[in-house]
């Protein structure tokens, strides 16, 4: 020891390790979410707990528990773990841990896991030299990025392994983290901490499921917080939105903040008022709102209330649903913001909307009306003589590609088109249609 160095009084886990470290799981129970791949009877976990574990690829957002996976994995099938880096190794390192995993099998048959973060940060010359070790079983990689390994990692190298995507954590999962680290000696365990509820709402939704950035700063919202008079420290919401950087929105996911404000975006695109409709989308998706849900709204709106006044909208509505699916956040809010931009400034119709609740509502009143013989799937004839003769005829026949013959068994109009936008010219095309049959 230097002279001058002061004996740590802390033994064990060093406290200066930041939380998300002392915090790494040490078994597969420890491990808060990803039961898509650990729950009991999964592939990944039946591959573990039977130690017949082949080099794997694991790929998910920032936070998401890869590191930890892969230690806990090389503690519970008793391997080495070596650690490298995409960032920092090159090949001279890569074939030195390699070869000294293969004296290490060699002298006491220890079998080795290479961890490799980043992964999709090798060129293809540092990849390369891993595939003859991983292909005869001399360590067993497990690579880690946050990029998509079937474009990003070496085709030969993702052909050795297996893919495994980790998910942001949930909500309920990152409750439990920090519960755990709230009550865990190596954690914050031996602090008078009392997290206000409303502190711990905004801490698990502003970190959108990174468990390593919720744990950095319920850390610093600890060490930096005075305690009260009666020596607890309180971690308020006002705390933890310094910690973060980022405010609290009052917005309750499941209750009236969430309707009310989805309310107000759908009634100002209605409303074709973009700005104010823009203003409630950007408070949804920083509050944490799933975009899913506001995607999935929009086109629900694309049709209700614009329908044929600009049919482009429901297109565009559904473009916009896959691509924030595609993306996530937070690009998924420029790809919203058109969308909502678009549809709060087309002509607006609910005709069709109209028209399928009035025919609804007669079907469900009982009027419930027989296909004309005419319009019906008729391959034989009528062995009784009893059906119409009337002859359907074919609209493709006749100029203009309409012929005025009956639909229904009675007349009954649903649709109605609105003096709005591409609606008008559908509406003044129909007239003269409905003028035609009455007239035949």
């Amino acid at each position: 020891m230097d002279l001058f160095e002061k004996p740590s009084a802390v033994t064990g886990e060093s406290k200066c390790r930041p939380l998300a470290a002392r915090m790494r799981p040490r078994v597969l129970e420890d491990i808060f979410g990803q039961e898509h791949i650990l729950g009991e009877g999964r592939m990944l976990r039946r591959a573990i707990d039977a130690d017949r574990l082949n080099s794997i690829i694991l790929h998910g957002p920032p936070g998401c528990g890869k590191t930890s996976l892969a230690e806990v994995i090389a503690k519970v099938t008793d391997r080495r773990f070596v650690r490298s880096s995409g960032v920092l190794s090159n090949v001279a390192e890569l074939r030195a841990m390699i070869e000294e995993a293969r004296v290490r099998f060699r002298h006491d048959g220890t079998e080795t896991i290479l961890f490799i973060d980043e992964i999709h940060r090798f060129n293809k010359a540092q990849q390369d030299v891993l595939l003859p070790h991983v292909e005869d079983g001399t360590v067993t990689l497990i690579g880690a990025t946050t990029h998509n390994p079937l474009v990003f990692v070496n085709s030969p190298l993702v052909s050795r392994s297996l893919l495994f995507e980790l998910k942001p954590v949930s909500e309920t999962a990152m409750e439990q983290l920090i519960a755990c680290a709230l009550a865990d000696e190596r954690g914050l365990g031996g602090m008078p901490l009392e997290l206000e509820p409303a502190a711990l709402n905004h801490l698990v939704r502003c970190c959108d499921g990174d468990a390593r950035r919720a744990l950095n700063a319920l850390e610093i919202a600890a060490l930096t917080t005075p305690a009260g008079a009666d020596g607890i420290i309180r971690i308020t919401g006002v705390v933890i939105e310094d910690s973060l950087q980022r405010k609290a929105v009052v917005y309750d996911r499941d209750e009236d903040g969430h309707y009310d404000t989805i309310s107000a975006f759908i009634k100002s695109v209605r409303g074709s008022d973009p700005d104010a409709a823009v203003y409630w989308l950007a408070k949804m998706l920083y509050a944490g709102e799933d975009p899913r849900f506001i995607a999935r709204r929009l086109v629900i709106l694309a049709s209700e209330d614009i329908g044929n006044a600009d049919p482009r909208g429901l297109t565009l509505a559904v473009s916009a649903m896959q691509a924030a699916e595609f993306v996530g956040m937070p690009e998924a809010r420029i790809t919203l913001a058109q969308a909502t931009t678009y549809l709060a400034c087309a002509p607006k119709s609910n005709a069709s909307y109209k028209a399928v609740d009035a025919a609804w509502a007669d079907i469900e009143k009982g009027r419930t009306l027989e296909v004309p013989e005419h319009l019906k799937n008729l391959h034989v004839p009528d062995a009784a003589g009893g059906r119409d003769d009337t002859p359907y005829r074919y609209p493709h026949d006749a100029p203009g590609a309409f012929v005025a013959q009956d639909y229904l068994p009675t007349a009954r109009r649903y649709y109605e088109p609105v003096d709005n936008g591409y609606e008008e010219v559908m509406g003044r095309r129909l007239a003269a249609w409905r003028y035609a049959r009455t007239e035949n």
